[in-house]
């Protein structure tokens, strides 16, 4: 169907509301009305994530239930009496699209326990196995702009939905065709039913509890949490009960928290980018700072999955850390904790993604412990961690992405900053009492184990023809023998599309055992490495860029340098 049909099927529809058709009459450039229409809002293996809006290709009530609707009938054609749990966070129209969820599942005769509030998404994660539920939803767009919201679907298990189950669930949602082939009742007959029913404080209890069990070093804290400093920052999203409560029960008395950005609001009015991997986030924090002095300073996005952090240098000075500079503090961290408790079992793995640092490899070698790659995406280690259960053959310690996850335990299916704020609180303070900071454990990291450093450059391109100009460039250095850059030789080409690694010199193949995802890397002969794949959740593309050094400097000048080229080569491929 053409756009413009589709357009102009929305405005004679019976079911869209005046209020949607009005916001599509006022629209008068056409381009716009095209990228509102030129295609349905894709359910893709993560669920939906789009620009909030009237039109098929963008968030709001009709698209969401569409896509319950083929969850619903994807749930009802495998399981009996199935029921699912569903969260959200603090967005804008987050409450009315997990509301509008809810109650088409229980059209559907599905059950549906609801947080009556906003929660972080590792709560839901944790409450769908807690509630002994077949799956779960979350409402939330994560760290994107204030324009976007988003659906993510997770499986009984409390991990998202990985590729087989997602592409069942997107085949069911593909065939509603209609908004007549949705389902819906009214709250009251929901409840009165019992098919929806509220969360309330004992699953939080439960949840919080889990989190506190996995304080490592217990005696220290018990001893020194009310001598830690902490500047905490929700960044107007669902962090700030749970992290709070959790660093509040362990006996952290002295956390202030940005009082500016602690309210939650869906339009982030302190933060254009509500993403902890932006130092922008932290400027209200460091202006505290200035009279607070504290140790550490975090801050969560939205949904309060990622986590970002802010230390004191040797000289005083407040450095941002890179997602990939925490997690291998952490991943030292928790090694050497559970191996001075002895606690460390020899069936342990570490588990990161193809474009996280790879300092975490040698680290954990160091300390004989397995570590594992998956694919960009933390319901690759949310399935590994299932995996480990049902073989009962390996034990999961820490995983982590570059982009600012982390999860310890395995209560959580997903990266969850709950847990990684207190693990860095203790972090922090266990660095305190040796008389460090976390900038000065930093650098023993990189002393002993190598100066890893690490870069992300976004591509942004808009629209049909963006998307169209970033499919062309993946496909192209696909295609192209790409035998040098910047004078140094490549010798693997890593193409997870075609599941094939492949040494560039000899031409020998091997398959790679990951699902597959439309994502190259190449690592060349001095051991750095860059990686290229589409986001799946903004219109952008996204280019990975590691090197390793001899120290700061040099470390920081190859990596500008490899970055240079790697840019060049890819705007070369984009115009």
């Amino acid at each position: 169907m053409l756009y413009k049909d589709k357009y102009n099927d929305w405005l004679t529809s019976s079911v869209i509301d005046e209020k949607m058709k009005d916001e599509l009459r006022q629209i008068k450039d056409e381009t716009e009305i095209e990228d509102r229409f030129y295609k349905d809002l894709e359910f893709g293996t993560g669920g939906l994530r789009g620009v909030i809006g009237a039109g098929s290709n963008r968030m709001n009530i009709y698209t969401v239930s569409k896509a319950t609707q083929g969850f619903a009938n994807y749930l009802n054609g495998r399981f009996e009496n199935p029921a699912v749990a569903i969260a959200y966070d603090s967005r804008n129209m987050s409450k009315e699209f997990s509301k509008a969820a809810a109650l088409t599942l229980c059209a559907n005769n599905v059950k549906v326990y609801l947080y009556e509030d906003l929660r972080p998404t590792p709560m839901l994660s944790f409450a769908v196995r807690h509630l002994d539920c077949i799956g779960g939803i979350v409402v939330t767009a994560s760290h994107n702009p204030k324009e976007y919201n988003g659906y993510k679907v997770y499986d009984e298990f409390g991990g998202q939905v990985t590729d087989e189950k997602a592409n069942i669930i997107i085949t069911e949602v593909n065939k509603i065709n209609n908004f007549d082939m949705i389902k819906t009742i009214s709250e009251e007959e929901a409840i009165e039913k019992n098919l929806l029913v509220y969360i309330g404080e004992a699953v939080d209890k439960a949840y919080i509890d889990a989190v506190k069990s996995l304080a490592i070093r217990k005696e220290l804290v018990e001893a020194k949490a009310k001598d830690l400093k902490v500047i905490y920052t929700p960044i107007h999203g669902s962090g700030n009960m749970p992290v709070r409560r959790v660093l509040k029960e362990l006996g952290y008395t002295g956390v202030s928290v940005v009082k500016e950005q602690e309210m939650p609001d869906g339009n982030f009015p302190t933060a254009s980018y509500p993403n902890p991997e932006e130092p922008a986030v932290f400027k209200l924090a460091l202006e505290m700072a200035k009279e607070e002095n504290p140790d550490v300073i975090f801050a969560t996005d939205p949904d309060c999955d990622r986590i970002g952090v802010v230390v004191k240098d040797s000289e005083g000075e407040y450095r941002v850390l890179t997602g990939n500079q925490t997690g291998l503090l952490l991943t030292q961290y928790i090694l050497d904790a559970l191996k001075e408790e002895k606690r460390l079992p020899d069936n342990g793995v570490v588990i990161k993604t193809i474009v996280t640092t790879d300092g975490a490899k040698k680290i954990a070698e160091s300390y004989n412990i397995e570590i594992m790659e998956v694919l960009t995406g933390f319901k690759y280690i949310g399935e590994k961690i299932q995996g480990f259960k049902e073989n009962n053959n390996k034990t999961y310690l820490f995983g982590f992405e570059e982009s600012y996850g982390y999860l310890a335990g395995d209560f959580v299916r997903d990266k969850d900053a709950v847990i990684a704020s207190m693990l860095i609180a203790e972090m922090t303070l266990y660095y305190k009492e040796k008389g460090k900071s976390l900038y000065d454990g930093l650098i023993d990291l990189y002393e002993k184990y190598g100066y890893f450093k690490e870069a992300l450059v976004s591509f942004e391109l808009k629209g049909k023809e963006g998307a169209e100009k970033i499919a062309n460039c993946i496909d192209s250095l696909r295609n192209e023998k790409l035998v040098e850059i910047n004078g140094v030789k490549v010798n693997t080409k890593y193409d997870y599309k075609l599941r094939i690694e492949e040494d560039i010199e000899s031409g020998e193949k091997k398959d790679i055992n990951l699902p597959k995802s439309n994502v190259l890397k190449f690592i060349l002969d001095n051991g750095s490495w860059f990686v290229v794949r589409p986001s799946g959740t903004e219109p952008k593309m996204k280019a990975y860029i590691a090197v390793q050094g001899t120290g700061l400097n040099d470390s920081g000048e190859k990596l500008e340098s490899f970055k240079e080229e790697v840019v060049k080569l890819i705007n070369e491929k984009l115009n």
